[in-house]
């Protein structure tokens, strides 16, 4: 990030060339992707970063957390904003895609592996392809061992209320065979 903030500042300078082989450097040296009109404010943290990537336009608010394997992307080649807007204290998962110009709300979290195309709201949990808000009101972020193992998986909840209901399918055939059967009966 140290080398990153050099960069952007000559990037921003209007130097041509310079920015863009300190960043090919720095990307050869630690893994981490980041062009130099990218805008990284302070307190971010990458935590083993290879193969993070974050775009020209991409900005990332004060006290974010982004893991290994994450991507800041745009969806556009035309010279406008189309990286994403990460607000401050957010955390990006392992491997997470965060693809296109929309917003990042204050204390997200995107959980790992998921494709976010679509704006986020501040607080909310974001997991799966495409991603899903899964919490609306998660609490503010609070570092811990379990930030990564406690989201909720959508495809446990979905499987869940199938079982339910194939319980109660199975006991409906059940109580209609037990009928059928009485009514052969009184014959």
């Amino acid at each position: 990030l140290a080398v990153h903030r050099i960069a952007h500042d000559l990037h921003q300078a209007g130097l041509p060339w310079l920015p863009r082989f300190m960043s090919h450097v720095n990307r050869w040296m630690t893994g981490i992707e980041i062009h130099p009109g990218a805008r990284i404010d302070r307190g971010v943290v990458i935590d083993h970063g290879m193969g993070v990537v974050i775009g020209e336009t991409a900005e990332v608010g004060t006290g974010c957390l982004i893991y290994q394997g994450v991507t800041l992307g745009g969806v556009s080649l035309e010279q406008v904003k189309r990286h994403p807007t990460v607000g401050r204290n957010v955390v990006i998962g392992s491997g997470a895609k965060v693809l296109g110009a929309f917003e990042v709300g204050d204390g997200a979290f995107i959980g790992s592996g998921s494709v976010v195309t679509r704006a986020v709201p501040a607080g909310a949990t974001v997991v799966g392809i495409p991603g899903k808000v899964v919490n609306a009101n998660r609490p503010a972020f609070a570092p811990s061992p379990s930030l990564q193992t406690n989201l909720p998986d959508p495809t446990v909840s979905i499987l869940a209320s199938m079982q339910d209901r194939l319980s109660q399918i199975e006991a409906e055939v059940d109580r209609l065979r037990q009928e059928n059967r009485e009514l052969r009966r009184g014959r």
